[in-house]
């Protein structure tokens, strides 16, 4: 029997930062139910990073109802290429401890594509979960990233028809390609009667439908301080008396604070919220700006209009169905959005295809055959 046929039972799904948890977490608990079922199937949970990693909060894992990971690789450093080489070297040798059938990989992370790399290497069938996502910008690692984990993967699980068309272009066969759904909108689904309330609501006297929600995350976008003075003073001025509330962490809290124009009492900052309190917050908003994909599509699938600050998105579908609309980093058309948005000038918008809760079920469906 060929290795790539043979029934699989040793799954090990990588995880290399944070918010791949919230993507892998309904795989991670569909196998469980179809191990109370009778599948011989398994999972290790791998994290490329540090057990103590703070951003690794045990809220986190509380919410989305999985465990801890099982084994991290223990790889922390800033250099993208000493990143790569130490996590293949550690990832090699948990392949080495661990009988292995199908890797599981995440999104477009260095620390993903070295996993790929020596999944592959080591003859493992290999999985690529969200796979097909482009910015056709080959400037950025990230592009590269998702070129090399695509090409080298045998099944390759979108979340869209437009990802599909991507992969099939660059020469993958369509027996290796899957529109499985945005994987985000189980843990949406899985979570929706379980989203808590942030104290932050109650501290600052918000309406419900009558705030925005402000994240930053992108290390461009806090390059150029000047240009992100502009925006954060456009996106004030267009909101008016409508508050801003912003949970940063980090050099994004340190950044934006340093930057905010005076007088700026509508723009309230707090720490960092949990994942179900963040989802409350978000999902009550009247809109969200955000320079994260993740934020856009669970706007997306909530109905709530949103702002990205790129050019680009990798889930195309936010705009052309859902409710994103991109300004890149020019802050006179964040402030004509922004406008938009407060005076409830926004586009219909309606959910894509198969962003229905149902994609974890339908990648076990696929490992199962």
């Amino acid at each position: 029997m060929d290795d790539n046929m043979k029934p699989i039972s040793n799954i090990c799904i990588v995880a290399g930062a944070r918010p791949n948890f919230i993507k892998v977490a309904p795989i991670v608990r569909a196998i469980a139910k179809a191990r109370e079922e009778g599948s011989k199937m398994s999972c290790s949970l791998v994290y490329t990073g540090r057990a103590d990693d703070p951003t690794l909060e045990q809220s986190l894992f509380d919410d989305l109802r999985i465990a801890r990971p099982d084994v991290c690789l223990g790889v922390d450093c800033i250099s993208l290429n000493e990143l790569t080489g130490r996590v293949m070297g550690e990832f090699e040798a948990y392949l080495d401890a661990h009988a292995t059938d199908v890797v599981i990989v995440v999104d477009d992370l260095a620390s993903t594509m070295a996993v790929a790399i020596v999944t592959k290497k080591r003859g493992v069938r290999l999985a690529h979960l969200v796979a097909g996502t482009r910015s056709f910008d080959i400037t950025m690692p990230k592009e590269i990233n998702r070129l090399v984990i695509d090409g080298l993967s045998d099944l390759l699980f979108t979340a869209g028809s437009g990802a599909c068309t991507v992969v099939s272009r660059e020469g993958a066969d369509l027996s290796q390609v899957y529109m499985v759904g945005n994987i985000l909108m189980d843990t949406l689904r899985f979570n929706h009667e379980r989203l808590c309330r942030p104290a932050i609501v109650d501290e600052i006297g918000l309406t419900d439908g009558r705030y925005i929600v402000f994240t930053l995350n992108r290390r461009a976008l806090m390059a150029d301080r000047e240009n992100l003075r502009r925006m954060l003073g456009a996106m004030l001025a267009a909101a008016g008396d409508v508050p801003v509330v912003a949970p940063l962490r980090g050099e994004a809290r340190r950044v934006v604070e340093e930057l905010l124009p005076e007088g700026a009492g509508g723009f309230h900052l707090s720490g960092p919220l949990s994942y179900l309190e963040f989802g409350w917050l978000a999902a009550h908003a009247c809109g969200v700006v955000t320079d994260s994909g993740n934020v856009a599509e669970e706007a997306t699938f909530n109905g709530v209009p949103c702002i990205t600050l790129n050019s680009y998105t990798e889930h195309a579908e936010t705009v052309t169905v859902g409710s994103n609309v991109l300004v890149g980093e020019d802050a006179a058309r964040l402030g004509e959005a922004v406008g938009d948005m407060v005076g409830g000038r926004w586009k219909k918008c309606g959910l894509p295809d198969r962003w229905d809760g149902r994609t974890a079920d339908r990648i076990i469906r696929i490992l199962s055959l």
